[in-house]
C-alpha cells in the first residue's frame, strides 16, 4: 500500500514538474512572439505590401508561438534562426528584442531597408554564430560591444554605410571563419587584433578607406583562404609575415599606395590562385621566385613602378590564365619560356619600355588559347611573328604606337574569332588585305598612321559586324567603294588624311548607326550628296580640306544631334540652307574657305553654338547675335562679301528705312501695346481677308493654318457663324474640358476639318482681370511656333461673347488619360517619358526663346494635351505671365492647388522657377498615374532611398519597364526630386540642367555602350554633375565647363578608365577631389575656378599619361604632389597651398608652363 501511494506521489510530482517546464516553455515562446510583434510594429515597408503578414497573433493575451511565422525557425518553442533575407523590410535595427531572444543562432536580415546604427544592445545575443546585415543602409559605427559575441563563426556587414575604425574588439571573436566588411566607408587602420582569429579563413574588407600599413600580424592567420584589401588608401610594404600563410588561395591587394618591392617570399605560398597587386606604387623587379607558384592562374602586378625584364621563371606557371603587367617600367624581352604558358588567353604588355626585336622576342609565343594580346606603346620593332598570324583564338589585339614593320597584306592572318585589332601608328606597308572581311566576328579595325598603299578593298563591306573603321593618314587612292554603305552596324568612319578620289557614294545614307564621320584632307570631289543627311545619328562630320562643289544640300538640317561640322577648304557655292537652324545641338561649325553667298541671320535660333568660322566666303548682311558669333575673333569673319554688326573688325550695320520703323515699333509696342490690343480685338482675326485686302490690311491678321484658309475661302463673319452652328452655341454637350477662365468646345467644320474653341466665361464683377487673361493668351501665343504648344488659329472679342480657336487634339488631356483605368494601360513606360521631354522641350522653349520670358503659372495634367502619336502639347495660357524684366510681382496667387509652387504663399514674385516646379509635380504624377499628393513633402534624400520610391511608386498599370528604361525612368525621377527643391534658387533652369537631361535622353546616352565624346561645355547648366553621364565607361572626352555646376564632382568619375580629356573649370564645384587613381588615359585634367578645398592627392601625380593639370583658383590646400611625371603645363596659382616646391619638379623635362603665384611658397627655387 505504502508503495502504491509512494508510486501516486511521484507520478503527481513529474505530472506537476513538466506542466510548470510546459507551462515555462509556453511562456517563454509567447514572451518571444510579443516581443517580435514590438519590432514589427517599428517597421516600414520598402514596397507596397503589408510587412510581415504572418507574423500575427489573435489577442495580446492568449498563447501565442512564433515557431510557425514566416523566416522564425524554432528549436523546441523557442527561436534559434531569423531569415528575412531580401524581405523589403525598412526601419531600424533599434527595436529589435535582442533581449528576448536568449536562444538565438542565426540572424540574417540582408538585403533591406534597415537604417540608423548597430546598437550595442546586439551583445545580449550570446549565443549567436551567424549574423548577416548586409546590403542595407545601417550607417555609423562597428560597435565594439560585437567582439562579445564569442560564438560568432560569420560576421557579415557588406555594403552598408558603416564609417569611423574597424574595433579592435573583433579580435575577440576567436571562434570566427567568415569577416567581409567590404564596400562601406570605414577609415582608419586596420586592427592588428585580427591576427588573433586563427580560425578566420575568409577576410573581406576591399572598397573602404583603410588606411596605414597593413598589420604584419594578419600573417598569423594560418587558417586563411581568401584575403582582400584592395581598394583602399593603404600604405607602406607588404609584410613578410605573409609567407605563413600557407592554404591562401586568392591574394587581392590592389588599388591601394603600397610601396617597396615585391617580397620574394611570395615564391613560397604555394597554394595561391590569384595574385593582384595592380595599381599601387611597387617597385623594384618581379621577383624570379614566383615562378614557384605553379598553382597560379592570374597575376596582375599592371600600373605599378616595377623595372627591370620579366624573368624567364614565369614561364613555369603552366596554369596561368592571365597575366597582366603593363604600365610600369619594365624592359627586355619578351621571355622564350613563354612558350610553355599552354593555357594563357590574356597577356597585357602595354605602356612598358620593352624594346628587343619583335620576331625574336616573340619566336617561342604560344598562340594555341592566347585571346586578348595588348602591347601597344612600347617600343617592339621588326615584322609581326609567323606564330600570331596563325593564332586562330586572338579576340583582341592591340600593336598600337610600336616600331613594328612588315607587310601587312601577308602578315596577318583570317582569325574567327577577332573582335578588335589596332595597328596604327607604326611602319607596316602593303595594301589592305581582303581577307580582313573574313573575320567574321571583328568590329573594329584601325590601321591609321602607317604607309599603307593602294585601295580600300570593297569585299570590307562583307564585315557585317564592323563597328569602328579608321584607315586614315595612309596614301590610299581610288574612290571610297560604295560597298563600304553595306556596314549597318558602323559607328565610326575614319579615312581622312589620303589621296581618296571621286564623290561620297549616294548610299551614305545607309550608314543608319554612323555617329563620327571624317573623311578630310583628301581629295573627293563633286557636290556632297543629299543622303547625307540620313545619318541621324552623326555627332561629328568632317568633310574639310576637299573638292566638293556645288551648294550645301539642305538635307543636312536632318542631322538634329550633329555637335561638330566642319566643311571648309572646298570650292562649295550657293546660300548656306535655312535647315542649318535645325542643328540645335550643333556646337562647333566651320565653313570658311568656300564660295558660300547670301545671309547668315538663321542663325539666330543656333543658342548652343560656340564656336564657328565663316572666313574667306561671299557672305553679307548682319552677323547673327549669338556669342559664337559675337565673341568670334576676326579671322573667323574676314574675307567676306558684306558681313556687318557690332563685332570687333567689322564694320557697323546701316539701318534701312523699314529697318527705322521696325525699330520705331519695337520702341512703342511696350508703351501702346494695350491700345493697339484693343483696337484690333474689334474684329473676327482668323487669318481670313477678303482678296480685295490690300498688304497692310493683312499684316493686322492672325495668321492661321493653311489647309483651314484653303477650306473657307469667305470672310470672318461667315467662319463665325459655322462655329456657333458646329458648336450648337456652345452647347455643354460640344464641351471636351473646362480650363481655369473658359471651356473648350470640339467643332467640326463644313469642310471636314475639326477645331477646339474655347470660350471665355462671361465678363465677371472683374472685367479688367478677365480681359488682362484674355490679351495674356492672345499674346502669348501670337508668336509662338513649337510642336509641344497647341497650335493657336486666331481668336474673336466682343462684349457679349469671345472666344480662341485652336488646333484638336484628339486624344485629350492627360490628366483624363491618366485617370482612365485603359487609356492608363495603353500609357506605357516610352510614351510617359517622350511626354515628360514634350513637356520639358515647351518650357524650355518658353522660358529662353521667346522674347520676354513667358512663364505658364498653371501647368497641370489638365493643360498637357495630347494628339494620336501621344505627343504632348501644352495648352491654356490663361495664367501666362509675360516675365518682363521690370516686372516681377503678381497681387494674386494663381494657379491649381498641388501644382503651385510653395513661395507663392508668401511672396507673389513669378519667375520661370514656379513653372520648374509644377513640372516636377508633373513629371511624379505621370510616373505614379495620380497626383503625388503628400508624398511632395517626404521626399527621400538618399540615392538608395530614391531608387526604392521609384520602383515603389510606379504605376502599376502599364507592363514593368525594361531595365533600361526603368533607369531612364530613374533620371526622369531625378529631375523630379530637382525641380521640387523647397528654394527656387536651388531648382534647375529648363533650358540649363534640365534641357540637359532632355538632351539625354534623345541621344539615349545613358544606353550608347560605344560614347566617346560628351561636350555640355558654354550652356549655362546648373545643378551637380550627373552620375549617369559617369557611367558610359568608353568615355574618352568629358567636358562641362563654363557653367554655372555646383555640388561634389561624383565618385563614378574615378571609373572611365578610358577618359582622357576631363574639363570642369569654371564653375562652382565644391569637396574633395574623387579617387582618379583609375584614369590612367587622363592627358588632360582641368578643374581650375571652382571651390574645391581639399588638398591635391599624390594618386594624381602618378598619373603617367597626365600632360595638363590645372587646379588655379579654388581652395586647395597641403603640398604640390612630388610625382607629376610627364607633365608639360602645371597651374596651381590662388590657391592656399602653403609650401616649398618639391625638388622633383625639376625632373620634369617636359614641363612648358608653370603658374605657383598667388599661394605661399616657402623655401628655395631650385634650378635644375
Amino acid at each position: 500500500m505504502m508503495k502504491r501511494i509512494a508510486l501516486l506521489a511521484s507520478l503527481l510530482l513529474l505530472v506537476v514538474t513538466l506542466h510548470a517546464c510546459l507551462s515555462h516553455a509556453h511562456s517563454n515562446s509567447t514572451a518571444e512572439a510579443l516581443a517580435l510583434l514590438d519590432w514589427k510594429a517599428s517597421l516600414l515597408s520598402l514596397t507596397n505590401r503589408s510587412v510581415l503578414t504572418s507574423w500575427t497573433v489573435s489577442s495580446r493575451n492568449a498563447e501565442a508561438s512564433p515557431c510557425s511565422w514566416f523566416g522564425v525557425h524554432c528549436k523546441g518553442n523557442s527561436v534559434y534562426r531569423i531569415n528575412l533575407t531580401s524581405y523589403g523590410v525598412k526601419g531600424t535595427f533599434h527595436a529589435f528584442p535582442f533581449s528576448s531572444l536568449p536562444n538565438l543562432k542565426e540572424l540574417d536580415l540582408c538585403i533591406n531597408g534597415l537604417f540608423g546604427t548597430i546598437p550595442p544592445q546586439i551583445n545580449q545575443l550570446s549565443n549567436l554564430t551567424y549574423l548577416d546585415l548586409s546590403y542595407n543602409q545601417l550607417s555609423g559605427k562597428i560597435p565594439p560591444q560585437i567582439g562579445q559575441l564569442i560564438h560568432l563563426r560569420t560576421l557579415h556587414l557588406v555594403q552598408n554605410l558603416l564609417n569611423s575604425s574597424i574595433p579592435e574588439e573583433i579580435g575577440q571573436l576567436k571562434s570566427l571563419e567568415e569577416l567581409s566588411l567590404q564596400n562601406n566607408y570605414l577609415n582608419g587602420s586596420i586592427p592588428s587584433s585580427l591576427g588573433n582569429l586563427a580560425n578566420l579563413t575568409y577576410l573581406y574588407m576591399l572598397n573602404n578607406s583603410l588606411s596605414g600599413n597593413i598589420p604584419s600580424e594578419i600573417g598569423n592567420l594560418s587558417s586563411l583562404q581568401e584575403l582582400y584589401i584592395d581598394n583602399n588608401q593603404l600604405t607602406g610594404s607588404i609584410p613578410s609575415t605573409f609567407v605563413n600563410l600557407k592554404h591562401l588561395r586568392l591574394l587581392h591587394l590592389s588599388t591601394n599606395s603600397l610601396s617597396g618591392s615585391i617580397p620574394s617570399e611570395f615564391g613560397h605560398m604555394e597554394s595561391l590562385n590569384e595574385l593582384k597587386l595592380f595599381k599601387n606604387n611597387l617597385s623594384g623587379f618581379i621577383p624570379p621566385s614566383l615562378g614557384n607558384l605553379t598553382d597560379l592562374t592570374i597575376l596582375q602586378l599592371y600600373e605599378n613602378k616595377l623595372f627591370g625584364p620579366i624573368p624567364e621563371e614565369l614561364g613555369n606557371l603552366k596554369l596561368l590564365v592571365s597575366l597582366e603587367v603593363s604600365q610600369n617600367q619594365l624592359n627586355g624581352s619578351i621571355p622564350s619560356s613563354f612558350a610553355n604558358l599552354s593555357n594563357l588567353e590574356t597577356l597585357f604588355l602595354r605602356d612598358n619600355q620593352l624594346s628587343v626585336h619583335w620576331a625574336a622576342a616573340t619566336k617561342h609565343l604560344q598562340s594555341g588559347t592566347l585571346e586578348y594580346f595588348i602591347a601597344n606603346d612600347n617600343h617592339f620593332r621588326g615584322p609581326i611573328p609567323k606564330d600570331l598570324k596563325n593564332c586562330s583564338s586572338l579576340k583582341r589585339v592591340r600593336l598600337e604606337r610600336n616600331r613594328l614593320t612588315g607587310n601587312i597584306s601577308e602578315d596577318f592572318g583570317v582569325y574567327s574569332s577577332l573582335e578588335f585589332i589596332s595597328l596604327s601608328d607604326n611602319d607596316f606597308y602593303g595594301e589592305i588585305s581582303p581577307q580582313w572581311a573574313l573575320c567574321n566576328n571583328l568590329s573594329s579595325l584601325q590601321i591609321a598612321r602607317n604607309n599603307i598603299t593602294g585601295r580600300i578593298p570593297p569585299e570590307l563591306g562583307n564585315s557585317t559586324q564592323l563597328q569602328a573603321l579608321d584607315l586614315s593618314s595612309n596614301h590610299l587612292v581610288g574612290e571610297i567603294p560604295k560597298e563600304l554603305t553595306n556596314l549597318a552596324s558602323l559607328t565610326r568612319l575614319i579615312l581622312s588624311g589620303n589621296q581618296l578620289s571621286g564623290g561620297i557614294p549616294i548610299e551614305v545614307g545607309s550608314f543608319s548607326q554612323l555617329e563620327y564621320l571624317d573623311l578630310s584632307a583628301n581629295t573627293l570631289s563633286q557636290s556632297i550628296p543629299g543622303t547625307i543627311g540620313d545619318l541621324l545619328k552623326s555627332y561629328y562630320l568632317n568633310l574639310s580640306s576637299n573638292n566638293f562643289s556645288l551648294g550645301i544640300p539642305p538635307q543636312i538640317g536632318k542631322l538634329v544631334q550633329v555637335n561638330e561640322l566642319d566643311l571648309s577648304h572646298n570650292v562649295l557655292s550657293g546660300e548656306i540652307p535655312t535647315q542649318f537652324q535645325s542643328l540645335q545641338s550643333l556646337s562647333t561649325l566651320n565653313l570658311s574657305y568656300n564660295n558660300l553667298s547670301g545671309n547668315i541671320t538663321f542663325f539666330n535660333e543656333l543658342r548652343g553654338l560656340v564656336q564657328v568660322d565663316i572666313g574667306h566666303n561671299e557672305l553679307e548682311g548682319p552677323v547673327p547675335d549669338v556669342p559664337a558669333f559675337q565673341n568670334a575673333s576676326i579671322q573667323a569673319l574676314e574675307g567676306n562679301k558684306g558681313l556687318c554688326g557690332d563685332v570687333s573688325g567689322l564694320k557697323p550695320c546701316k539701318l534701312s528705312k523699314n529697318g527705322h520703323h521696325k525699330l520705331l515699333y519695337a520702341t512703342m509696342f511696350p508703351l501702346l501695346g494695350a491700345t493697339i490690343l484693343s483696337i484690333a480685338i474689334l474684329a473676327f482675326f482668323l487669318g481670313f481677308k477678303k482678296q480685295g485686302k490690300v498688304a497692310d490690311e493683312e499684316s493686322e491678321s492672325i495668321m492661321i493654318n493653311e489647309n483651314l484658309f484653303a477650306i473657307a475661302s469667305f470672310d470672318g463673319r461667315m467662319l463665325y457663324a459655322e462655329i456657333i452652328s458646329a458648336t450648337n452655341n456652345f452647347d455643354s454637350q460640344c464641351c471636351i474640358g473646362e480650363g481655369g477662365y473658359g471651356n473648350v468646345y470640339r467643332a467640326e467644320l463644313s469642310s471636314g476639318d475639326i477645331i477646339a474653341v474655347k470660350k471665355v466665361h462671361p465678363q465677371r464683377a472683374d472685367e479688367v482681370r478677365a480681359a488682362k487673361e484674355f490679351q495674356n493668351e492672345v499674346m502669348a501665343f501670337i508668336d509662338i511656333r513649337h510642336r509641344n504648344i497647341v497650335k493657336f488659329y486666331g481668336f474673336y472679342w466682343s462684349a457679349e461673347q469671345s472666344f480662341l480657336v485652336y488646333k484638336y487634339l484628339e486624344k485629350g488631356s492627360l490628366a483624363t488619360n491618366l485617370s482612365n483605368k485603359e487609356a492608363g494601360k495603353e500609357l506605357d513606360w516610352d510614351k510617359r517619358v517622350n511626354i515628360i521631354k514634350g513637356i520639358a522641350h515647351a518650357l524650355s522653349y518658353l522660358h529662353h526663346d521667346c522674347l520676354p520670358p513667358i512663364v505658364h503659372r498653371d501647368l497641370t495634367s489638365n493643360n498637357v494635351l495630347l494628339d494620336l502619336e501621344f505627343e504632348a502639347h501644352i495648352s491654356d495660357f490663361g495664367m501666362a505671365k509675360l516675365l518682363k524684366p521690370e516686372s516681377s510681382n503678381w497681387t494674386n496667387l494663381a494657379g491649381t492647388y498641388g501644382y503651385v509652387a510653395p513661395e507663392l504663399a508668401y511672396t507673389m514674385k513669378v519667375t520661370e522657377k514656379c513653372d520648374v516646379y509644377s513640372f516636377g509635380v508633373l513629371t511624379m504624377e505621370i510616373i505614379m498615374g495620380a497626383h503625388p499628393g503628400d508624398l511632395i513633402s517626404t521626399l527621400p534624400s538618399s540615392s538608395l532611398e530614391k531608387q526604392l520610391l521609384v520602383k515603389d511608386v510606379l504605376d502599376q498599370r502599364p507592363l514593368p519597364p525594361s531595365p533600361d528604361v526603368q533607369d531612364q525612368l530613374m533620371s526622369v525621377m531625378k529631375i523630379a526630386f530637382m525641380c521640387l527643391t523647397h528654394n527656387p534658387h536651388s531648382r534647375p533652369t529648363m533650358y540649363a540642367h534640365l534641357h540637359e537631361y532632355v538632351i539625354l535622353f534623345h541621344l539615349n546616352l545613358f544606353n550608347v555602350s560605344k560614347l566617346s565624346f560628351l561636350d555640355l561645355a558654354h550652356n549655362g547648366s546648373y545643378g551637380n554633375i550627373l552620375s549617369e553621364q559617369c557611367l558610359l565607361s568608353t568615355l574618352d572626352h568629358l567636358a562641362k565647363d563654363h557653367n554655372n555646376v555646383s555640388g561634389t564632382i561624383p565618385q563614378e568619375i574615378g571609373k572611365l578608365r578610358s577618359l582622357s580629356q576631363l574639363f570642369l573649370h569654371e564653375n562652382k564645384l565644391s569637396g574633395n577631389i574623387p579617387s582618379m587613381g583609375n584614369l590612367s588615359n587622363l592627358v588632360n585634367l582641368f578643374l581650375g575656378v571652382n571651390e574645391l578645398p581639399s588638398p591635391i592627392t599624390e594618386e594624381l601625380g602618378m598619373l603617367r599619361s597626365l600632360g595638363l593639370f590645372g587646379l588655379s583658383r579654388n581652395h586647395l590646400n597641403g603640398s604640390i604632389p612630388r610625382k607629376l611625371d610627364g607633365l608639360s603645363f602645371l597651374y596651381l596659382s590662388s590657391n592656399k597651398l602653403s609650401v616649398s616646391i618639391p625638388a622633383e619638379l625639376r625632373m620634369l623635362r617636359s614641363l612648358c608652363q608653370l603658374q605657383l603665384w598667388n599661394i605661399s611658397l616657402t623655401g628655395q627655387i631650385l634650378i635644375p
